[in-house]
């Protein structure tokens, strides 16, 4: 299993654009070939700060979920709203505890 973590950091002012894209997209997200999780977190000190988390079955997957309409439509949406340059990592899950 990849995990998917991405930061992403926006202006004040375009917080609530972001935050819809991601309320109209991530049915679409979670429901695509390959993702079988997803999770959207906000940073506890800077509210334009937030991380998403997505299990992918493979890195194949998640590549495909990248070349997809679905991504290219709301990255074309968010791209210009960063204040910051998006980080992201793609780690293997090694362990759970209960």
């Amino acid at each position: 299993m990849l995990v998917r973590i991405v930061k992403l950091g926006f202006y004040k002012q375009n917080i609530d654009v972001f935050l819809n894209n991601f309320e109209n997209n991530k049915a679409k997200i979670r429901a695509f070939d390959g993702c079988t999780f997803l999770e959207l977190y906000r940073d506890k000190n800077d509210p334009g700060i937030f991380f998403t988390y997505s299990y992918w079955e493979s890195d194949a997957h998640l590549q495909a979920y990248r070349k997809s309409a679905i991504f290219k439509s709301a990255w074309r949406t968010i791209k210009p709203l960063f204040s910051i340059r998006p980080e992201a990592w793609s780690v293997d899950k090694l362990e759970t505890l209960d």
